[in-house]
């Protein structure tokens, strides 16, 4: 059985809508769409892949120029209600 927590929809907020879009997302899917927009643009640091850059959408979120895979998940749930 999936964890019913991960799969309740979320709204995010503004800030993280414009990347994810405004309706509601279960978790999984906002970091699927998450990843998917950090691959298209090519914001994965080329020398470490567990380092994400931000760009002028994403640094309002993580708050600094650059975060680990591992924090940005716990900075994008700030964005999620």
């Amino acid at each position: 059985m999936a964890n019913s927590k991960f799969m309740t929809p979320v709204k995010p907020s503004e800030t993280l809508a414009a990347i994810v879009g405004p309706n509601p997302l279960p978790r999984t899917e906002v970091t699927r769409k998450l990843w998917a927009y950090i691959k298209k643009n090519d914001l994965q640091d080329k020398n470490n892949k567990r380092m994400i850059n931000a760009d002028d959408k994403l640094k309002p979120i993580f708050k600094k120029d650059q975060v680990s895979m591992f924090d940005m998940t716990k900075l994008v749930s700030k964005h999620l209600s």
